[in-house]
């Protein structure tokens, strides 16, 4: 293929994007097809001469298609959002034409430049206090990760061996695995499970904190938690810096006390609920608790005014992640994180081999990602984010964002006015937790059948141990009238299960 025939065929690829988006809602939201159904429609080896780019299209329709989950059909109500726009997907044309790897700032200094300046945009958009950009002058910063999932595990990773250097330090006859050991961190028992799977990756064990009638954490149970651990002589740990001590326990054993950390959920995956992070934070900051908030989610709502208030106290906070690939229109992969005091991160990441240093990185105004996260390697991801807040607008996204919720709030109503039927968590965002009334095989029958049916695709979660039914407005494309069918198609399941 020359440069001409890429040309053509990548206008033709364009135009079938874009029919595929125009027409999204005919298909159907949800794949009828069972384990194992692609293997046998493709040969069992690659080809040895090249096929055409027509026929390798129209095995696209033939085998792929069949199999897909179309997230961005109007009719897709389950998990979250995943961000889709035209400029967002245009810049990420443009960074696979560019192909660079952005390990160093000298690998390509303006995938690395400008992603720290669009940090330092999102950040002011959410108005993230300004210790946590790069454009403060301080120790703060952003990076790209790919999912929360990587932000939590590098800040995990990252505790974990700061205190492991601080304990040896006082305790040098301490070996790092009986220092690991003693580790322990706390979140939400409603917190998303990557939270629980960091923690079994860096072998620190994660105490999960009850939650109050509302599915938030509370200062009481948490404060009981790490005064009963720091008792029986374990280091709680969990993102970030640790101050070490060391007290006489019973039978003068000797037991560490460094700084514990906590991580707080904005916008939990099961309800959208909200930790009190005002009410965490103070305690958190006075106990020498370092506190982490993920906000995967619900984060994208706070660059809209009137849902700001539900990340006060982030002020207390040493990091902060959200997905913009959910909520602001940019594709994945794109997840924000900023740390207070990036030291803490790059300490426990750095390694210097000869063939990536350069000249001039160490003078002070280079910033060097591979340092912050896990692969050496990183796209140029921040170009979505550039070409989608151009091209689009602050206003543009907060549009959408209200839109969604909006819809939401609609299904609500719908839910609120069918007696059959009950609402099991408060609405604050896009997200509806809906069952029907009594017994949990009631509901479990429902959703059974909404699979079965494939007009519309929604997902379960538990709550208070009754099962229950997440309605997520997700798509870019959902409007009032979906919402109707959608509740329609609900409604009349439910009468037959009911009968």
């Amino acid at each position: 293929m020359d440069v001409e025939e890429f040309r053509r065929l990548g206008k033709e690829m364009v135009d079938y994007m874009a029919d595929y988006w125009k027409t999204i809602e005919e298909r159907p939201v949800y794949p009828d097809v069972e384990p194992g159904y692609l293997r046998p429609l493709i040969p069992t080896e690659a080809p040895q001469e090249p096929e055409t780019f027509e026929d390798v299209m129209k095995d696209v329709e033939r085998v792929i298609m069949p199999g897909v989950t179309h997230w961005n059909s109007p009719y897709f109500y389950a998990y979250f959002p995943t961000g889709c726009s035209h400029p967002s997907i245009l810049a990420d044309m443009l960074s696979g034409a560019l192909s660079c790897i952005g390990f160093s700032w000298a690998a390509s200094p303006a995938c690395t430049e400008l992603e720290t300046v669009m940090m330092d945009w999102l950040g002011k958009m959410i108005q993230l206090p300004e210790c946590f950009l790069a454009s403060s002058g301080g120790q703060g910063g952003g990076v790209l990760q790919g999912t929360a999932s990587e932000a939590t595990l590098m800040s995990l990773l990252a505790a974990r061996c700061k205190a492991a250097r601080q304990v040896q330090a006082l305790h040098p006859e301490w070996t790092e695995p009986e220092i690991f050991s003693k580790l322990i961190a706390y979140t939400s028992e409603q917190a998303h499970s990557s939270v629980e799977r960091a923690g079994l990756i860096a072998s620190v064990t994660m105490r999960m904190v009850p939650t109050d009638n509302s599915y938030a954490m509370r200062l009481d149970m948490l404060k009981k938690m790490v005064e009963e651990d720091k008792a029986a002589g374990l280091i709680p740990v969990y993102v970030g810096n640790h101050r070490s001590c060391s007290c006489r326990h019973h039978s003068n054993r000797i037991c560490v006390r460094p700084e514990a950390s906590v991580c707080a959920t904005l916008g939990t995956t099961p309800s959208c609920a909200f930790d009190n992070i005002a009410e965490l934070g103070p305690y958190c900051n006075q106990a020498n608790l370092w506190m982490h908030v993920d906000a995967a989610y619900a984060g994208s709502a706070f660059i809209c005014p009137e849902f700001r208030h539900l990340l006060n106290g982030i002020e207390f906070a040493d990091s902060f992640n959200f997905n913009p690939h959910k909520w602001l229109l940019i594709n994945f992969d794109c997840s924000a994180f900023w740390v207070r005091n990036k030291i803490d991160l790059v300490g426990a990441f750095k390694v210097e081999p000869l063939y990536l240093k350069y000249e001039k990185q160490d003078a002070g105004l280079i910033t060097d990602y591979r340092h912050w996260q896990i692969p050496l390697g990183r796209r140029f991801r921040s170009l979505k984010m550039w070409f989608t807040f151009r091209m689009l607008g602050v206003g543009k996204l907060q549009e959408n964002i209200r839109k969604q919720v909006a819809l939401a709030r609609e299904f609500e109503g719908l839910v609120r006015a069918d007696d059959r039927f009950e609402i099991s968590a408060e609405v604050v965002m896009g997200l509806v937790c809906f069952r029907l009334k009594g017994a949990n095989d009631l509901s479990q029958e429902l959703l059974k059948q909404i699979t079965k049916c494939r007009e519309i695709h929604l997902v379960p979660c538990e709550l208070s141990g009754k099962f229950v039914l997440r309605f997520a407005v997700c798509s870019r494309y959902t409007e009032s009238r979906h919402v109707q069918v959608a509740w329609r198609h609900i409604t009349r399941l439910a009468t037959g299960i009911l009968k």
